[in-house]
């Protein structure tokens, strides 16, 4: 039986997150460091906030100093959190260290865990994924990844390019994915800075709340010890589900915990301001926005929880998730853009979190697969299954 009851810790570190977010964090908005690409000076300071707070990186297991939530108490702890866009940033349960502690916890080992996950859990390092590629490689299609790594004696050699990777810039290390022959890939933990990866630019995107921002980088004869392979050997794309299926729920959770405030704020506003004799919400073109931002966080907090229930169940719940980040994608963006016009021309500067807020979502819809392709997938399965169905029927 489904039971999204929540559990009494989970109701206590909502609560205490709310606090922590609300009082310490939202104040940080109006920082000057906060008005470009985050600085790690600024995500330092607030990740010591959150340990005092006793909030950082509440999702990873006791040894790791948090406290071993499983996926749906996961789910309303970083709803929370990403009330502030500084939250998750603060609280450590940010992509990519977030996804990349989940897989660390599940795959490494011992040593490697004790080298990288240690620091990583305790907000002192940051972490990358390599795995998008420029130039015709991988990106959405992970069969096309054109990053090489070959076996030199004990160690691998790895040759390549990835672009769009997440945090790269000041990352203590990444974890590459490489083609190690025929359909197989492997999945390798690189210290950095390395002399072989060259950080050639950072690019210009929308977002600013990514500590690092996106860059563009060459890998040229990286040597890796073959004891910095996570995993086994040529299992990196199966190792990729461990990651995808969780990675795509928390980026739903703490969007959520945004749009929920875009929200906020156009009500607030609504009930507020005076035009044509009455209240902006007594004029059905604004009321009836805000009540399907109403429905829509319902309903999207609704499938976030459900397909948390399923990972914590114990399956892999690739297709849930898949309609999951197609839904919260599409539907979290347009809940904000319904705030922006609501705000007027309000809405469009930055004199409320609503118009950050509305640029720094517009990503969700790409990144993690984007909506079309997730609607692709999902069709090909429809595909198959009818096709098992017409199989089996009697002729």
């Amino acid at each position: 039986m489904t039971d999204f009851t929540p559990s009494p810790r989970e109701l206590d570190l909502e609560a205490r997150t709310q606090r922590f977010i609300r009082d310490v964090i939202i104040p940080y908005e109006s920082d000057p460091r906060f008005q470009g690409p985050i600085t790690d000076d600024l995500v330092q300071e607030l990740r010591g906030k959150a340990r005092v707070a006793g909030l950082l990186a509440p999702q990873v297991g006791t040894e790791w100093g948090g406290y071993g939530l499983n996926h749906r108490e996961t789910a309303t702890v970083l709803r929370a959190s990403g009330y502030s866009l500084l939250g998750p940033v603060a609280m450590n349960c940010m992509a990519p260290d977030e996804g990349n502690m989940h897989m660390l916890e599940r795959i490494a080992t011992h040593e490697q865990k004790e080298r990288f996950l240690k620091p990583l859990a305790a907000g002192v390092m940051r972490s990358s994924f390599f795995m998008t590629e420029p130039d015709g490689g991988s990106g959405s299609d992970p069969d096309m990844l054109k990053t090489e790594a070959v076996e030199e004696g004990d160690h691998w050699v790895i040759n390549g390019r990835k672009w769009f990777i997440t945090g790269a810039e000041g990352a203590g290390f990444g974890i590459v994915m490489a083609r190690t022959g025929g359909h197989h890939a492997t999945m390798f933990l690189v210290p950095l800075p390395d002399p072989g990866i060259v950080l050639e630019r950072v690019m210009h995107t929308v977002d600013h709340t990514m500590p690092g921002g996106h860059g563009v980088l060459s890998l040229k004869n990286v040597r890796v010890p073959k004891e910095m392979v996570l995993g086994a050997p040529h299992e990196g794309f199966k190792y990729a589900q461990v990651r995808l299926a969780p990675a795509r729920l928390t980026h739903c959770m703490r969007w959520w915990g945004a749009a929920q405030r875009a929200h906020h704020i156009a009500t607030e506003y609504a009930c507020r301001r005076q035009a044509f004799g009455k209240t902006l919400i007594d004029h059905e073109g604004v009321g009836f926005a805000l009540a399907r931002n109403e429905v829509d966080l319902k309903q999207t907090q609704l499938m976030i929880d459900y397909v948390a229930w399923t990972l914590d169940q114990g399956s892999r719940a690739s297709t849930d998730s898949s309609m999951a980040k197609y839904t919260c994608g599409e539907t979290l963006f347009q809940i904000v853009d319904r705030c922006v016009q609501v705000l007027g021309g309000r809405g469009i500067v930055d004199e409320t979190p609503v118009s950050k807020i509305w640029r720094e979502i517009r990503g969700f819809r790409v990144y993690d697969g984007p909506s079309e392709v997730h609607l692709y997938s999902l069709a090909r399965r429809l595909k198959r299954k009818a096709a098992t169905v017409t199989s089996a029927s009697p002729t």
